[in-house]
């Protein structure tokens, strides 16, 4: 047994109020810490977003990472696209079936560059 009690995943921003009005208004994450520099999102519960302005070593870097957001079911990720194409964030197509996987999802991605997928699992 492990004693973690919640996770953290840390992006970088050298927008923080552009990178926050993603998260916040578009995604609409609710705020669970303001430090002024970095703000925690809640995504679930143990599970935080954290965005950061960049400093020291510190950087933005999106290559090769992605922010998957789980929902309930298609009708929750179709519910999800409608809003954040609405709002205007960077879509890179409609919800589809990744049969490889056994999901239903969309990407999208947030003003740093950083890829964030809403996804459900697929019943057997």
């Amino acid at each position: 047994m492990t004693d973690v009690t919640a996770q953290i995943t840390w992006v970088y921003t050298e927008k923080l109020d552009t990178a926050a009005g993603f998260y916040r208004d578009v995604l609409r994450l609710p705020v669970v810490r303001d430090a002024g520099s970095a703000l925690i999102f809640a995504m679930a519960p143990g599970a935080r977003l954290g965005l950061c302005e960049a400093f020291d070593g510190r950087v933005v870097q999106p290559a090769g990472g992605m922010i998957t957001l789980l929902v309930a079911d298609r009708a929750a990720v179709d519910a999800w696209y409608a809003r954040v194409s609405a709002a205007g964030a960077s879509v890179r197509g409609a919800p589809e079936v990744l049969t490889r996987f056994g999901i239903y999802s969309f990407f999208c991605e947030d003003p740093n560059g950083y890829v964030v997928e809403v996804q459900c699992f697929l019943s057997d």
